[in-house]
């Protein structure tokens, strides 16, 4: 006999959006239901952002040893014990997860079941031998590793973010292939820890940001020793055991390139396999699920945030559509997702940090109006100090100052990107940044300074020279 569950909110899937609504929903008075059929906490915890800046923080320790004689300090090529990598991966990933786990979901008054979840009707879910009634769902299930059809690609063991973190041993050539930011992160990063590592992408290289600033990340991925190949066609896959062979063609020549290892990080496919959508009326495609501005399904009792709605897959954008799916839901207020100012960041070194348009995205709609503004890294004190002075800030600024976009190649990107998130969000003009007072010596003050030489025709222009010279004859 299945136990019937009656619940306001019913949440499928147990990653960093619906854990969010999940929580928010309970503490706020609502009886909710969680399904998660893996472990708590998905992807970003337990095989994306957090192992990944584990391993990549393992491989700038390396690499600051490997190159501190720059310092004066003397330099040597790091021992790495990849085992103990593994054991530093798995206990970051274990102090975090007690945050995201069932014990504490249920204690804030959450019922989870643990089971997949299969629809059964527009208002009913199945989940193991419970049944699951709820006056609004939202689906959450995150997304996955694409793996492009390649021939032979499913013949030979290939590693994606799930199992790649899983090595004990360090590959002794790791192939990747996709250079976006998982791929091109994980090659930093094994390169560091002393793998041999070959990069392949079909066109460019971190392609889908500003070539003028993803240019450092890539120079420095070559000194790191990462082989990359561009504008290649990966024509097949073959092999097993630690001899894998792809063979990829380039201007009409073929070549084989052998590792040890095969990493696939070819983009990401939304999880909305064995859900049932069609039982629950809900529309979807391979891209995903599809949404309204409020997030809500074909269904409007049924609602899909993050990876699964098919947009934008970072794991603070599923936060943010928690947020949009509780005021839609509990509180039946129109909210409605707005992605014009989605900040993101790639994790290389140097680390690559962008929101708003690009130069080439600006142009295009706003045309002679955009005036883009630039400052490097070398201009700034604190970058010189700990000789990390290789980086741009690139910022697109519209009429009468609107700032239109930002983009940062340098130290610690990321981190000096939510200011500019700031000023977009709250349309603030250029002015209010350079108004800032930035403490010296930081790498802060790049913004300030990049702001700065929006006025720096107007203030050193002749107009002014000409007006200082007439007031100074008053004494």
């Amino acid at each position: 006999m299945s136990e019937i569950i009656n619940a306001d909110l019913c949440v499928i899937g147990g990653g960093s959006g619906g854990l969010s609504v999940a929580a928010g929903a309970s503490q706020m008075g609502a009886d909710v239901v969680l399904i998660e059929k893996g472990k708590m906490g998905g992807d970003c915890l337990n095989y994306g952002c957090v192992p990944s800046k584990s391993i990549i923080a393992a491989g700038h320790a390396a690499d600051v040893i490997r190159r501190s004689g720059r310092f004066g300090v003397n330099g040597t090529e790091p021992a790495v014990d990849f085992l103990k990598v593994r054991e530093h991966i798995r206990s970051v990933i274990a102090g975090i997860a007690p945050h995201d786990s069932v014990e504490r979901f249920e204690g804030l008054g959450v019922k989870v079941l643990q089971e997949a979840a299969v629809f059964s009707g527009p208002r009913e879910a199945k989940a193991g031998d419970s049944i699951v009634r709820a006056k609004r769902f939202v689906v959450c299930t995150g997304s996955s590793a694409a793996v492009p059809p390649i021939d032979g690609i499913q013949d030979v063991p290939f590693l994606t973010n799930e199992t790649v973190f899983e090595l004990d041993e360090r590959p002794e050539h790791l192939i990747v292939i996709g250079g976006g930011p998982i791929g091109a992160e994980l090659a930093q990063a094994h390169r560091r820890l002393g793998a041999k590592v070959t990069l392949l992408e079909m066109f460019r290289v971190l392609g889908k940001d500003d070539p003028e600033v993803t240019e450092f990340a890539r120079r420095r991925l070559v000194e790191d020793g990462v082989a990359i190949r561009e504008g290649i066609k990966i024509v097949s896959v073959g092999g097993g055991g630690n001899q894998i062979s792809v063979e990829i063609e380039a201007d009409g020549q073929t070549e084989t390139i052998t590792g040890s290892h095969l990493l696939v990080a070819a983009g990401r496919r939304a999880n909305v396999d064995g859900l049932n959508l069609e039982a629950a009326g809900v529309s979807y495609s391979p891209r995903g699920i599809e949404v309204d501005a409020r997030l809500r399904t074909s269904n409007k009792r049924i609602f899909a945030l993050g990876d699964v709605a098919g947009g934008l897959q970072f794991t603070h954008v599923a936060g943010y559509h928690a947020g949009i799916v509780i005021r839609n839901a509990l509180f039946r207020l129109p909210a409605k997702a707005c992605h014009d100012f989605v900040p993101w960041v790639t994790f290389t070194d140097p680390e690559i940090a962008h929101v708003g348009l690009t130069e080439a995205q600006a142009k295009e709609k706003f045309g002679d109006d955009v005036k883009v503004l630039r400052w490097s890294f070398e201009e700034n004190d604190r970058a010189r100090a700990e000789r990390e002075t290789e980086g741009l800030v690139k910022i697109v600024v519209g009429k009468r100052g609107k700032i239109l976009g930002a983009s940062i190649g340098g130290p610690r990107a990321g981190e000096l990107l939510q200011p500019w998130v700031l000023a977009l969000s709250q349309k603030l003009k250029i002015g209010a940044m350079a108004n800032a007072i930035a403490p010296y010596p930081t790498l802060s003050e790049v913004s300030k300074r990049v702001a700065g030489s929006y006025y720096t025709d107007a203030l050193f222009g002749e107009r002014t020279r000409k007006i200082v010279r007439f007031l100074q004859k008053f004494g």
